[in-house]
């Protein structure tokens, strides 16, 4: 990795961490140059405005989520068992990373008017992750075919949530804990039902 690649990771990293606790519009690029040590002009060489420099950091959030999926992709397992790493890969970001999910819920649901004239969240590393193992699970008739969207919608509210009230400190258990219950209730929502499969 060159000089320029490596400041602009560390620029996104840093983004990620203060847009994640502050959100988007809370966020000032006076309070990120502090963090990283460097002048509000010297960030700018790197990403024309705030809103580019968000964008950019959900381009990196994606990919490093999407990453992980991916492997699960690779993996010859049933779509039950798929499930059940995907929701522990949440979990352990929620756990050991939780900018990534914190960025989710505070940039991207809250303040999508930033990515406006660019491509869309539906257009994210994580989400194409998430239709190749959907596609793959309808193909081989582990699940049920329909609209992405609402399956989509089925795991980021169950996850999300979760990682929500675990940082919000409701949790009874530890967040990983929750890992069978999820997945298998994703599972049981989304699986073929024996008449469909016939």
């Amino acid at each position: 990795m060159n000089k320029i690649a490596n400041k602009k990771e560390l620029i996104l990293k840093s983004a990620l961490n203060i847009f994640s606790k502050k959100g988007y519009y809370a966020t000032t690029m006076p309070e990120l140059a502090k963090e990283l040590d460097m002048s509000p002009g010297n960030i700018y060489r790197y990403f024309d405005s705030k809103e580019e420099l968000a964008y950019e950091t959900l381009l990196y959030s994606s990919k490093t989520i999407s990453d992980e999926i991916d492997k699960i992709n690779a993996m010859p397992l049933h779509s039950k068992e798929k499930i059940w790493h995907i929701v522990n890969i949440f979990l352990n970001f929620a756990k050991h990373s939780p900018e990534h999910i914190n960025f989710f819920i505070k940039v991207t649901v809250a303040s999508k008017e930033i990515f406006k004239g660019k491509k869309s969240f539906s257009d994210s590393k994580v989400v194409k992750s998430l239709h190749a193992f959907y596609e793959e699970s309808v193909l081989k008739r582990e699940l049920r075919n329909q609209d992405f969207f609402g399956v989509f919608g089925l795991f980021m509210g169950y996850l999300s949530g979760i990682a929500y009230m675990y940082g919000q400190d409701l949790l009874e258990e530890d967040i990983l804990r929750y890992t069978n219950t999820i997945s298998q209730n994703i599972y049981e929502a989304l699986k073929v039902r024996e008449k469909e499969a016939i």
